[in-house]
């Protein structure tokens, strides 16, 4: 194995995706308002989550975590095996940060603050996923070969897709996967009752067998980028570094692929997680991947990603951020003498100004050497 080392394209790709959620996609969907132009209108489509069936870029954003999660498995565990830790310390430390994970989620977005029983979900926030997704994939990570690492990931989606496909919930046949009744939620409410996030449609409990075969999914693309050697045939160049980019990229292909064909007869359904939806995204996140990587990576064009990078660096500190404050109504209260000047732009520009603010306080942030992990 190559001596770990931080993936510059990987921070890049981590702020790529956080920049959506923390104001990005607002960007878009006021600028098609502004100017109704078939062009963002059709970008704004994709800044929201499909109800059910089917896939739009907004999608993407929650497994594409996972995914740079499982990636920074492989990487963190060999330093922390390298510093002499112990298995039964990397095990601790894995439900430490699983544990800080869930609560931040609770806190973020299960109004676990309120200290409202009545008002509280157990789960329904990306950090919760990720919580789980870790901490089962570090166990597989540390436990098995990798032969065996793609057996289990499959076999969970196997075993999900035959719950879904052959478990009938009461009073509807075996296989219905509607928004309004699926086995999925039937059993979310059976485990969590008033606890549960109905009205709804999210499936955590049996989605967490997706959870952690997508946070695997990421640990097989770390695989192939810290491996010594790679001997694929179908890859004809010597450079190690191209044919790994072209592992990343044809694996990302061949899932995509694999997941339209599947959805067939198995749609893509978000919010229960399910396997159509899982290889889909995962071959979205190792496209992504190939890309990033061999752009910044292989060819060293690193500057103009220096912005992700900031972003990147400070993930988890920035999604808390914006569930506490307004940066909106920051940006409003900056802007707003020039909203007479700009008439229906306004509203684009004080999304900018948003972002702008975010930025910069992650900017500081990077300069003086902080960085919030978990």
């Amino acid at each position: 194995m190559e001596k770990p080392t931080r993936l510059a394209s990987l921070d890049a790709l981590r702020g790529f995706d956080m920049l959506w959620i923390i104001g990005g996609s607002h960007v878009v969907e006021d600028l098609a308002k502004a100017n109704n132009n078939p062009f963002f209108n059709a970008l704004a489509v994709q800044m929201e989550h499909q109800q059910w069936e089917g896939f739009h870029f907004y999608d993407l954003i929650m497994p594409l975590f996972l995914f740079m999660v499982g990636m920074s498995i492989p990487f963190s565990l060999s330093k922390r095996l390298a510093l002499g830790d112990s298995m039964k310390q990397i095990y601790a430390h894995a439900a430490k940060r699983a544990g800080i994970l869930f609560i931040l989620g609770m806190i973020s977005q299960c109004n676990l603050l309120t200290l409202d029983p009545s008002k509280m979900f157990i789960i329904h926030d990306t950090l919760q996923s990720i919580a789980i997704g870790y901490f089962f994939s570090v166990i597989i990570y540390t436990r098995v070969n990798l032969k065996s690492q793609l057996g289990i990931t499959a076999g969970l989606l196997l075993v999900y897709w035959a719950i879904l496909q052959f478990i009938a919930v009461l009073g509807h046949d075996a296989g219905v996967l509607t928004r309004e009744s699926n086995i999925a939620k039937y059993v979310e409410q059976l485990v969590f009752g008033r606890f549960d996030d109905a009205p709804a449609p999210y499936a955590w409990f049996l989605g967490s067998l997706g959870f952690v075969a997508t946070v695997m999914s990421g640990v097989f693309a770390s695989t192939i980028l810290r491996a010594s050697e790679l001997n694929l045939r179908w890859i004809s160049s010597s450079n190690l570094q191209i044919r790994k980019t072209s592992a990343l990229i044809g694996t990302g292909i061949a899932l995509m692929i694999s997941g339209q064909i599947l959805s067939v007869w198995f749609p893509i359904i978000k919010p229960i997680w399910n396997p159509t939806f899982v290889i889909y995204s995962s071959g979205l996140s190792f496209l992504l991947m190939g890309i990033f990587y061999y752009i910044i990576d292989v060819k060293g064009y690193q500057r103009w990603a220096f912005w992700l990078k900031v972003i990147g660096m400070n993930s988890i500190a920035i999604y808390m951020a914006v569930h506490f404050i307004d940066f909106t109504q920051i940006s409003h209260k900056l802007f707003s003498g020039l909203e007479q000047f700009m008439g229906d732009y306004y509203l684009s520009f004080k999304s900018i100004g948003r972002l702008g603010i975010e930025y910069g306080l992650l900017y500081y942030m990077y300069k003086k050497g902080t960085f919030i992990k978990v």
